[in-house]
């Protein structure tokens, strides 16, 4: 026993005191893992058209079923019911503190920003008014109540509430405008190749509705939410009184000048009968020029921005590679002449 007990233990070969083989175990171990969840992911892939696709159908139903005022040729505004919308929207018309323009502003965002349920307008009014309530009283808790900053002077400590209180008024909002910057960045990509199928489908003879479709359609897998909007607006086309008023849905749901300018275009064309493909191939070829001027003011951009990274992670990796070496030798030639 004492002679099995005193055997050395062998351990594996180590680099900068670090074991090699229980690294390359655990590395071993994280791939092995990470090529698990790989397969699962790629297994269980959906189709990121089916949502899109769900609630275009919904759109058409809603149309089909006859939400259209016939009397005032308009479209009535949909708003769907919600018990927790309800109870905030009835909260906030007690407080008196829910405006129309203020909500009409709050769905427009929305719709812009890709949600198509008007009534979530009220939680953002909601959100933007509990918010600087829940993160001002939680930092008036932290900094003044437990005095978890007792180091802090009086001016940082008034700054850090004042942040929190702004941060839960602008937080909503934020959220938003950050959903509406990739979309509308989304859509402006695709544009020029949208109308570029626009002319050849009005060249071909198709109809406007049959054209957004078709586009839809062709580019729903490249720009899914271009896709989106075109199919949306081919139904509105397809089932409004109005086509005037599907072209305007298309400007209100889209945050991009262009859009405007094409759905101007648009109702130009069905109001003079002006050729759409001509106008159609004019457009497209801004856009391209527009969209070909913004990758040149990148590219141009581009030296002073790499400029920081270049001086603070290239240039000291570089001398290390470059002066080590040489560093090394002459202290190891000096050493050894002492020596």
């Amino acid at each position: 026993m004492s002679a099995f007990s005193s055997a050395p233990v062998h351990h594996g070969p180590t680099l900068l005191g670090v074991d090699v083989v229980f690294v390359g175990t655990v590395l071993a171990g994280l791939a092995a893992v990470a090529v698990v969840l790989a397969i699962y992911a790629a297994v269980t892939v959906r189709d990121p058209m089916a949502k899109r696709v769900k609630s275009l159908n919904e759109r058409r139903e809603e149309l089909k079923a006859g939400i259209v005022v016939a009397a005032s040729k308009k479209r009535t505004s949909i708003v769907r019911r919600n018990e927790t919308t309800d109870r905030i929207r009835s909260i906030l018309e007690r407080l008196r503190v829910l405006q129309d323009s203020q909500l009409a502003t709050a769905q427009q965002k929305l719709a812009q920003a890709g949600i198509r349920k008007k009534e979530w307008g009220v939680a953002v009014i909601f959100g933007r008014m509990i918010g600087p309530m829940v993160l001002g009283g939680l930092a008036a808790l932290f900094i003044y109540g437990l005095n978890y900053f007792p180091t802090w002077p009086d001016y940082k400590k008034f700054g850090a509430f004042a942040v929190m209180v702004l941060a839960g008024y602008k937080g909503p909002d934020v959220f938003v405008a950050n959903l509406i910057g990739k979309r509308t960045n989304a859509i402006r990509k695709g544009l020029p190749d949208a109308l570029d199928l626009l002319v050849i489908c009005a060249e071909a003879g198709l109809t406007i509705d049959a054209a957004f479709s078709r586009v839809a359609r062709e580019l729903g897998r490249a720009y899914p939410e271009l896709g989106d909007e075109f199919s949306l607006t081919a139904i509105e086309l397809s089932f409004l009184t109005e086509r005037r008023s599907a072209f305007e849905n298309l400007a209100y749901r889209v945050n991009l000048e262009s859009m405007r300018g094409v759905v101007t275009t648009m109702i130009q064309t069905e109001r003079y009968g002006t050729p759409l493909a001509s106008a159609l191939r004019v457009l497209s070829a801004e856009f391209r020029n527009e969209r070909m001027m913004r990758a040149e003011e990148k590219a141009a951009r581009l030296p002073a921005i790499m400029t920081i990274p270049l001086i603070l992670f290239i240039l000291p990796t570089l001398f290390v590679v470059i002066l080590g070496p040489a560093a090394c030798s002459l202290s190891d030639n000096f050493i050894h002449r002492k020596m």
